[in-house]
This record gives C-alpha cells, structure tokens and sequence, in this order.
C-alpha cells in the first residue's frame, strides 16, 4: 500500500469514527503529493473541511443567540464572558479558513487538470470565504465576501462553459453562490435570479440526466426551489445550502 492509499484509508477509517480534524489531516498529506485527486480524494477532503468547520459554524450561531438573550436580561458580566469565550471559536473559525485556502492555492488548483476539478475549488474558495464573512465584522466582512465573490464568479464561468447545466457539482455551486448573494449581500433579486435560472435550466435538461447524477442533482434542484419559495414569501427560515 502506498502512502497515498494509506492516508486516503485513514480519512475513510476517522470519517467513519467522526474524527474530521484527523480526517483533514490525512488529506492534506494527500494534497501535499501535488497531483490531481480523484473524485473520490476531492469528495473525501471535501466532506472532512465541511465537518470541521461545520462544528465551529454551528457553535458560533449557539454563542451569538445566547448573548443576544444575556444582553436582552441586561447581564453585562455574561456577556462579557460569553464575548471572550465567543473569540475562541472565531479564531478556530479563521484558522480553518486560512488552512482551506492555503491548500486549495498551493496544492489543489495548480495541479488540477479537469475543468470538474477546477470549478469544485473555486467553488470550495467561495463557501469558505463566505463562511468567514459570516462570522465576521466590519472590514474584515467586507473583504471576505469580496474574495468569496471572486471564487464563486471564477467558479461559475467555469461551469458554464464545461459543465452540464443539470451537473452536480454546477448546481451545487449556483446553490451555494445564489445564497450568497442573499445571506451575505443582501441582494435578494440577485440571489432569486441566479437560483431560478438554475432551476430552470435543469429542467429543461432532465431527460438527459445519467442514472448515477440523478439523486444528487434533484436532491439540489429541490434545495434551489425550496430556497425560492422561502426568498420570495420573506420567510424568516435557514435558506438551504449544500
């Protein structure tokens, strides 16, 4: 076994033991190798990154909604308490994002061939970009949605010049891009837009679907309408994304 399969192993063993900072770890090793990943390699550094992060995001939104409470009781001592603890998971928040970017520009993108490839990163620069634009404030918020922006647009153009418009990894971006463009910007019109057009397209091309896209690119195309119908009745509901 070599050690490309070995590290891809150790992801596989400490996903399904939800360790994702050891399944991180093993990936990037895989990265650092400097060639193209499989799809299976992308998909597997991928869902570590997400979980990673995902449990810091997740946390954040706890701690923010139980200061908004505390200050609402007038607990000046609590709040402050739950402002310095709140700095942990930011800095947790920052170094993941630094460490995504770091491997995407270093190892992934300049040793991606595959248009697919390409876009899947971009499109990963964009999410991690907006995730920071989440929990971020000021210039700080400003500059992360400008990069994630960028990644996303890079992304876009990719796949509307290679990839099919009912395409997984496409609609997954539109998806992403399209609540972007409502949670971070605030440009609803945009956001409904981007979405709808997606939606649309898709359809029209349904037939042509493969077997092994479908359930994926339906499973999307219902988050894309679900998101729809949520933005233009102003819910006040999680949009989806992926």
């Amino acid at each position: 076994m070599t050690d490309r399969e070995s590290n891809v192993y150790i992801a596989k063993l400490a996903e399904q033991a939800e360790r994702y900072d050891e399944m991180v770890e093993a990936m990037k090793k895989v990265a650092a190798l400097n060639t193209e990943l499989t799809v299976e390699e992308r998909n597997l550094l991928s869902v570590a990154y997400k979980n990673v992060i995902g449990a810091r995001r997740a946390a954040w939104r706890i701690i923010a909604s139980i200061e908004q409470k505390e200050k609402s009781k007038g607990n000046d001592n609590h709040v402050q308490q739950i402002k310095d603890y709140a700095k942990k998971i930011h800095t947790e928040l920052n170094s993941i994002v630094t460490d995504v970017m770091t491997t995407i520009d270093n190892h992934l993108l300049p040793h991606a061939t595959a248009e697919e490839s390409k876009v899947f990163y971009y499109k990963m620069k964009g999410d991690y970009y907006r995730y920071k634009a989440e929990f971020s404030t000021e210039e700080d918020r400003k500059e992360a949605a400008k990069q994630s922006l960028e990644g996303y647009e890079q992304a876009l153009k990719g796949a509307q010049a290679s990839l099919a418009s009912t395409n997984p990894i496409r609609l997954g971006l539109v998806l992403n891009f399209s609540v972007f463009y409502y949670e971070i910007l605030n440009e609803q019109s945009k956001a409904c837009e981007l979405a709808k057009k997606a939606f649309d397209d898709a359809i029209a091309k349904l037939d042509d679907l493969s077997e092994d896209s479908y359930k994926d690119s339906t499973v999307i195309m219902q988050l894309l309408r679900d998101n729809l119908t949520l933005w233009t009745s102003d819910g006040d509901n999680d949009d989806g994304d992926e």
